[in-house]
């Protein structure tokens, strides 16, 4: 699972240590083998985090130690299982460089969204209900109501007071509620 951000150094960084938390809740042990990564459209590689993302982290007592940004490119984007950006611009940008991820790249408060409206995969590994996951939201789609422009974007909280970074880790939070409970409920 790769996020994806502008610079990773906020959003994606915040949904990379969040997801990894999310998942080692829900599976333990076993959720080791869905791998958590990210990167950013524009990033400068081997930057550290932003200090907001960090501070946010450490008050959700997730650690942000040995982060490091890195630039997406095409061989990132087709190692990964899933790719969820932070903005629909780069989801495209991620499809101009890899357009065969077109099937398995969403923004991922869209992908939080459909994830909720399929029926729950609840049985298997997790790393295979993941799999499964994101071939039920591929086949159904086509069938969620269109939404506003931008309301599947996350807000960039960067060169915002802390309480912006807050509100991007909530929302964060919410969307992997969303896909953590695709693959969990019972």
């Amino acid at each position: 699972m790769l996020f994806v951000c502008h610079a990773n150094l906020c959003r994606s960084p915040l949904a990379e240590r969040l997801a990894r938390r999310a998942f080692d809740d829900a599976f333990g042990p076993e959720a080791a083998a869905i791998v958590t990564a990210s990167a950013g459209t524009r990033a400068y590689d081997g930057s550290g985090m932003h200090r907001g993302s960090a501070e946010v982290l450490a008050e959700c007592g997730v650690d942000a130690g040995g982060f490091v940004s890195r630039t997406v490119t095409a061989a990132i984007l087709r190692d990964a299982d899933l790719v969820l950006t932070a903005e629909g611009d780069q989801r495209a940008a991620c499809l101009t460089l890899a357009p065969g991820a077109v099937r398995k790249a969403f923004t991922l408060r869209q992908f939080a969204r459909f994830a909720a409206a399929v029926p729950p995969v609840t049985s298997g590994p997790a790393a295979a209900r993941m799999h499964r996951l994101v071939a039920e939201v591929n086949a159904t789609r086509h069938l969620a109501p269109p939404v506003p422009a931008g309301q599947d974007d996350l807000p960039d909280p960067v060169n915002q007071p802390i309480e912006a970074f807050r509100a991007c880790a909530e929302d964060v939070w919410a969307s992997l509620r969303s896909v953590v409970g695709a693959i969990t409920a019972v």
